[in-house]
């Protein structure tokens, strides 16, 4: 099943590349009893970009991501989206695909969709098709997302992201489960999205099918940012 190289224009509305801050981050941390699985993290992501963030297990990552959403509050430091230090007031303006996929198995895929996009206010289909559309599934699929395979499950969690047309992704492991070749159209896609303006943090353990699309490489060890590169193999080349 192909993915279609139009949805990431419906999907995105804006047309410009805007280079101020879509995330900052000011000496987070997040202490768990004694572990600090975030050690005072300063970081700016400008808006417009696709950022890869990468590490070991354990290295802080999707606490990282969990914190941006909102989900995991710092014990020290502070945040801001989209200018905003209340990340609750931005939360229409991202989307997030946790590394569960987070989807009701007795439901179709529409059927999810449109549960998800109503909590956003959103009562049409068409935003709901476009996203499975964009992900490669099909809207008219009536099958129960418990019979769905691994890696249909993943992307219809990346549509499930999508359906209100957010400004921020924030991805925690994708293309895990993911053939090649899907994996390879959904990094295309976050592409388009990322040209057409969006801002694109995505957790992976599968940097290389991010290699010619991501503009920054996140390096992360017990809980610190270590190095920020254009490049996949900093390590490599030092």
């Amino acid at each position: 099943m192909s993915f279609s190289s139009a949805p990431a224009n419906s999907l995105a509305t804006n047309s410009s590349q805007p280079t101020s801050a879509a995330v900052t981050l000011s000496h987070v941390s997040k202490i768990f009893g004694r572990f600090a699985a975030l050690r005072d993290v300063s970081a700016e992501f400008s808006a417009g970009k696709l950022y890869a963030i990468l590490g070991d297990n354990g290295a802080g990552k999707t606490t990282l991501l969990r914190a941006m959403v909102g989900l995991a509050q710092p014990t020290r430091g502070t945040m801001s989206l989209l200018g905003n230090e209340d990340l609750r007031a931005a939360t229409h303006h991202i989307g997030y695909m946790a590394h569960p996929t987070l989807l009701y198995e007795e439901m179709s895929g529409m059927e999810n969709l449109r549960y998800f996009a109503a909590l956003y206010g959103i009562r049409d289909d068409q935003p709901c098709e476009r996203a499975i559309r964009a992900v490669g599934l099909d809207p008219a699929l009536t099958r129960r997302v418990g019979h769905y395979s691994q890696g249909m499950r993943q992307r219809l969690s990346l549509a499930r992201a999508l359906v209100h047309d957010p400004k921020i992704l924030f991805l925690d492991e994708p293309f895990s489960n993911v053939d090649g070749r899907s994996a390879g159209a959904m990094v295309s896609l976050l592409a388009q999205m990322r040209n057409v303006g969006k801002t694109i943090l995505v957790v992976t353990h599968q940097a290389s099918l991010l290699e010619s699309a991501a503009d920054e490489f996140i390096w992360m060890d017990t809980g610190q940012i270590t190095t920020r590169t254009r490049e996949l193999r900093p390590r490599e080349t030092s």
